[in-house]
């Protein structure tokens, strides 16, 4: 770089993984000052207000003026009306880089139910299941197989997921999990490995996938909200596959990258059972943090983690400039015409 860019951080969220946006902000921003950038940060309070990491509240105009400021956004933010495409809708209108996917992938990949529809037009297998929406369902949900995992269509960090072993059970599991979302998705429990793989698009445009990644737990166990922060995870990478399988997660993890239309860094969540892949859901901005599961990928593949987030703003910010050449190139040709 020329010169140290302007990065604004930001954590937070009026959602249920609030705390843990701020843990992911915390650990970017140190990072992001490790690799030699100039950083600040702004904080989404979780009445949907803005403040300053030091906690002076701001209003939205002094908050959008603050974004217009620097070079690159990093919105190290988790879960509905942040990662779903909300944020990138905001930073998109206002016109500044950003870190990660944009609205349309965000979305889809919030959608539990919609990447689940993707990755089977993919050909890539998923657990059976069935939505239920408000009133109406797609499918029926007292027909899938026991046991089965009751989770929100749109949340993160396994909020409002269950699993349910006896049928008079469900109802109750449903109504949990509409506390954080109208619409849930109701699966067959997968008994398998659970291995997450990392997919980063850099700043010429070349994908990136980390070795992938094992959550060691039974296959019989829900990796739930107790699971991921109530002890330290036992994360094991790179996961102990035959190449054979690894090969196929990696093609099916860009595959998924690829049809949403992902930016940055995703991560891709499978089941595996012997040779047998199945997706599970695919995050647009998983943990930020070192000892999060993407972090610890790249790591073992020679990235540090000040490394990745600066390979993350290198690649927001030339995706900027390729969109920025595109549209000077438009406006040329328009102009050309009699």
């Amino acid at each position: 770089m020329s010169r140290a860019r302007h990065v604004l951080v930001v954590g937070g969220g009026a959602n249920a993984e609030h705390d843990v946006s701020i843990g992911s902000a915390a650990a970017v921003r140190e990072a992001l000052l490790a690799s030699g950038h100039l950083v600040t940060g702004l904080t989404i309070r979780r009445d949907g207000g803005w403040e300053t990491v030091s906690g002076t509240q701001i209003g939205i105009a002094a908050a959008i003026q603050r974004l217009r400021e620097s070079d690159v956004i990093f919105p190290a933010l988790h879960g509905e009306g942040t990662e779903d495409g909300t944020i990138a809708g905001l930073l998109d209108v206002i016109g500044v880089p950003y870190v990660g996917s944009g609205v349309r992938a965000g979305a889809l990949a919030m959608d539990k139910w919609t990447s689940k529809l993707i990755a089977e037009r993919l050909g890539i297998s998923t657990a059976r299941g069935a939505l239920v929406d408000g009133e109406s369902t797609h499918g029926d949900p007292a027909g899938v197989p026991l046991p089965v995992v009751v989770k929100p269509v749109a949340s993160g960090s396994s909020y409002g997921a269950a699993r349910v072993d006896r049928a008079q059970d469900l109802d109750a599991a449903i109504a949990a999990a509409q506390q954080y979302d109208t619409r849930v998705l109701v699966e067959e429990f997968v008994t398998a490995r659970e291995i997450d793989v990392a997919v980063m698009r850099g700043a010429t445009g070349e994908l990136h996938v980390a070795p992938p990644l094992e959550i060691g737990k039974d296959t019989e166990q829900l990796f739930d909200t107790a699971l991921k922060y109530d002890a330290a995870p036992d994360f094991r990478v790179p996961a102990a596959v035959p190449q054979v399988v690894r090969d196929r997660l990696s093609a099916a993890a860009k595959a998924m990258y690829e049809a949403l239309g992902c930016a940055g860094v995703a991560r891709v969540d499978f089941f595996v059972r012997d040779d047998e892949i199945i997706f599970n859901e695919i995050n647009t901005m998983p943990g930020m943090t070192e000892h999060s599961q993407v972090p610890r990928m790249f790591a073992v593949d020679g990235v540090t983690f000040p490394e990745l987030t600066a390979r993350l703003v290198a690649a927001a910010y030339a995706r900027d400039a390729r969109r920025s050449e595109k549209r000077d190139a438009e406006d040329s040709r328009r102009r050309r015409q009699p």
